[in-house]
C-alpha cells in the first residue's frame, strides 16, 4: 500500500488533470456543437476509439472502456489538444506518431492498459509534456529514447509494470521531474547512474519491488528528494552515507524490509523528519542505541512505533524500541 503522503499527493494530481472535466460533454461530439473543448467517453460497451472531435478540442477522456486499438491518425487535427487520458482501456499497442502532431499535448495517461512496449519515437514531438502515467502496463522493458525530448516533465509514474532493471542515464534528461514512482516493479539493484540527470527530483517511490542492493552513491545525483519511500522491498543493509548527501530530506520509508541496522549519518541539515523503521529484523544492540539517541537529538518523528520491535537479542525480542532505556541495549 502507498503511503498515506504519496495516496493525497498522486491524488491531487489526478483532480487537477480532470480538473474542468465535469463541465464536459459526452462524445462522440454532435457535430452541431460550437466552442466545446473538453469530451468524456466512459463507456464500457465502447470498442473503437471516438472520432470527430472539432479543431479546438482541448482534452479527451476515453476511460474504461473496451478500446484495444487506437489509429494512427485518431488525435492528427487535434492541434490545441492539451489532456489526453486513457487509462482503464485495453490498449495493447500504439501507434509511433500518435502523439506527433499534439505539440501543446502536456498531460497523457495510460494507465492500466496492456502495453509491453512503446515506440521508440512516441514522445518526440511533444516538448510540453509535463505528465506521463504509464502505471498498470506491462512494461519489461524501459527505453531512455522515450525521454529524449521531454525537459519539462515533472510527474512520471511507472509504476505496477514488469521493470526488473533501468538502464543506466534512462532519466538524465528530465532536469525539471520532480515526481518519479516506479513502485510495484521488479528492481532488484539501484546505482547512481539510474538517477543521473533528476537534479530537481523531490519524490520517489520504490515501494514493493525486490530490491537488495542500494550502491553506496546512489542518491548523490538527486540531492533535492525529499519523499522516499522503500518500504516492502527485500533490503538487508544499506551503506553506512547512503542518505547523508540529502539535505531536504522530510520522509523516509523503511519499513517492511530485512534491516538489522542503521547508521544515523543523514545530513546536517536535516532536524526535521517523519521516519518509518517499522517491520525489519532489529538487532537491538549499541548501534540501534546510536540510531535511537540520533533520533532524540533532533525533530524525528518516529512512525508506527508499535511495529518497531527488536528481533534480537532473545531477551530484548518483540520489545518496543522506542521504549527501551539506554541499559536495556545489548553491547556490540
Amino acid at each position: 500500500m502507498k503511503h498515506p503522503m504519496l495516496t493525497i499527493l498522486l491524488t491531487a494530481f489526478v483532480i487537477s488533470l480532470h480538473c474542468g472535466c465535469l463541465r464536459a460533454l459526452p462524445c462522440p461530439p454532435m457535430p452541431d456543437l460550437k466552442n466545446v473543448t473538453e469530451f468524456i467517453c466512459s463507456s464500457p460497451t465502447l470498442s473503437e476509439f471516438p472520432s470527430g472531435f472539432p479543431k479546438q478540442t482541448r482534452l479527451i477522456t476515453v476511460e474504461f472502456t473496451n478500446v484495444s486499438i487506437i489509429g494512427v491518425d485518431s488525435l492528427r487535427a487535434l492541434p490545441d489538444l492539451q489532456e489526453l487520458h486513457l487509462s482503464n482501456n485495453k490498449l495493447k499497442t500504439l501507434p509511433n506518431s500518435l502523439f506527433r502532431y499534439l505539440p501543446k499535448l502536456q498531460a497523457v495517461d495510460l494507465t492500466n492498459n496492456l502495453l509491453r512496449d512503446l515506440p521508440p519515437g512516441i514522445f518526440r514531438n511533444n516538448t510540453a509534456l509535463k505528465h506521463v502515467a504509464l502505471k498498470g502496463n506491462r512494461l519489461a522493458v524501459l527505453r531512455s529514447v522515450w525521454f529524449e525530448t521531454l525537459r519539462q516533465l515533472q510527474f512520471l509514474d511507472l509504476s505496477e509494470n514488469l521493470l526488473a532493471e533501468l538502464p543506466p542515464f534512462c532519466f538524465d534528461t528530465l532536469e525539471n521531474l520532480t515526481s518519479l514512482d516506479l513502485s510495484y516493479n521488479r528492481l532488484r539493484e539501484l546505482s547512481p547512474r539510474i538517477f543521473a540527470g533528476l537534479a530537481s527530483l523531490t519524490g520517489l517511490n520504490l515501494e514493493g519491488n525486490h530490491i537488495q542492493t542500494v550502491q553506496e552513491k546512489t542518491f548523490r545525483a538527486v540531492p533535492n528528494l525529499q519523499f522516499v519511500f522503500l518500504q516492502n522491498n527485500s533490503l538487508a543493509n544499506l551503506p553506512a552515507k547512503i542518505f547523508q548527501s540529502l539535505d531536504f530530506l522530510e520522509m523516509l520509508d523503511l519499513s517492511q524490509n530485512r534491516l538489522t541496522s542503521l547508521d544515523p549519518e543523514f545530513s546536517d541539515q536535516v532536524t526535521e523528519m517523519s521516519l518509518d523503521l517499522s517491520e525489519n529484523l532489529w538487532v537491538c544492540d549499541c548501534r540501534m542505541k546510536a540510531l535511537l539517541d540520533w533520533v532524540k537529538s533532533r525533530s524525528i518523528n518516529l512512525l508506527s512505533k508499535k511495529s518497531t520491535i527488536c528481533a534480537s537479542p532473545n531477551k530484548l525480542k518483540g520489545r518496543e524500541i522506542a521504549s527501551l532505556k539506554p541499559d536495556d541495549f545489548g553491547s556490540c
